[in-house]
């Protein structure tokens, strides 16, 4: 196919593909998809090699948001019969973490429910980093609290933090119809300020919202502009509870067509298979280890994910490695400060297509975490 020609040419020079060639990648066939497979995959190569970054999560503080967005199970109003418990200790923390450096992780991603941190939750996490990183040496740090105050993300940085996640999550365009507490602009300034405090930029996206190609697209390119250092790339877990509980409208193929759109239009960013893989790529989960080169090991926030030694036995049957400590996961260019991506005006957007699943929804797939952080359970890593 030329448009897959071009993109493989576009992403070994670090350039962005036009929306239309980004729209064109969503609106490929199944016929084509190992093609879209193959190209993306020699985009990620260039950047990435076969290596395979782990990243854990740690649920510091899960249920209760006074936020009211409509994909997560912690929200104001969710019905989602979650854990819910207050923040952990720094030491029931930095136990947690440990579990998923022991399995193989270089990043712990700490995480807490709610609007934003106070000083005191700076503080409380702020020391909480401090005794996973004095207990795991090499391990990375990095905090999701959600919005941040001026001066807060500097205070992390200073504890330790090594990056900062903060997720569009969709097109601006769209923003207000999954939440109304918070806007779409107030996301953007926190990245910005993570950024401007020098850590690493962590952003991205949940796809199967409801959303229109144009709007997988608009918030990927918007992503690209902002510049992240890593992309998660999320696929919506459709909790019982929640406004989004009937939102089935993915396939594993459009998974990809996803992963791999990403790819090209952020050629050399740390693109994450993020929550939602086992739910809605399954037994195609290996596939997409071609156009990502990060996953999270283990459990996610508040539903389990597939055992921590599967995705260990996945990535070495698929050829890949797991990326040790000692090994830098950006290419030189990105991981010495240098803008990894330059951006351009495009033209505008054609339409894309939309999908059904072949099959009904998996329901059978959506397990809540019952173990690990806020338990007395041992965690999945």
């Amino acid at each position: 196919m030329d448009l897959l020609n071009t993109l493989v040419e576009k992403g070994l020079r670090r350039e962005s593909p036009t929306r239309e060639e980004a729209l064109a990648v969503l609106a490929t066939s199944d016929d084509e998809l190992l093609d879209v497979v193959a190209a993306a995959g020699r985009v990620r190569r260039q950047w990435f090699g076969r290596r395979v970054k782990l990243n854990y999560l740690v649920n510091l503080k899960s249920g209760l948001c006074p936020e009211d967005c409509s994909y997560c199970s912690q929200r104001l109003g969710s019905k989602a019969e979650i854990l819910k418990y207050t923040w952990l200790k720094p030491d029931e923390a930095s136990r947690a973490a440990a579990a998923g450096v022991a399995g193989g992780a270089k990043r712990v991603c700490l995480v807490a429910s709610g609007r934003g941190p106070t000083d005191r939750d700076v503080d409380r996490v702020s020391k909480t980093i401090e005794a996973i990183k004095e207990q795991n040496e090499g391990v990375e740090v990095c905090a999701c609290l959600g919005l941040l105050q001026a001066g807060q993300a500097e205070r992390l940085r200073d504890a330790g933090a090594d990056a900062y996640n903060h997720n569009l999550n969709t097109s601006e365009g769209t923003y207000g119809d999954i939440t109304s507490t918070h806007t779409y602009a107030d996301r953007v300034e926190t990245v910005r300020h993570a950024q401007g405090a020098g850590l690493s930029a962590c952003s991205g996206l949940i796809a199967g919202m409801g959303e229109r190609d144009e709007d997988l697209v608009d918030v990927v390119f918007a992503l690209r502009e902002l510049d992240p250092d890593s992309v998660p790339v999320n696929f919506l877990i459709p909790f019982e509870g929640t406004p989004l509980a009937k939102e089935w409208n993915l396939t594993p193929q459009r998974c990809l067509r996803i992963l791999a759109m990403t790819r090209f239009v952020c050629p050399d960013v740390e693109v994450r298979l993020a929550g939602g893989r086992e739910v809605h790529l399954r037994s195609l989960q290996p596939l997409a280890l071609h156009l990502v080169n990060s996953i999270f090991l283990g459990d996610y926030l508040t539903s389990e994910g597939q055992a921590g030694q599967a995705d260990l036995d996945m990535i070495a049957d698929a050829g890949f490695e797991v990326e040790g400590a000692g090994t830098t996961t950006l290419p030189e260019h990105r991981a010495a400060g240098g803008c990894g991506s330059v951006c351009a005006d495009t033209p505008a957007a054609t339409a894309g297509t939309d999908e059904t699943p072949a099959t009904g929804p998996r329901t059978d797939l959506v397990a809540v975490r019952r173990r690990g952080a806020g338990t007395d359970l041992a965690p999945n890593a």
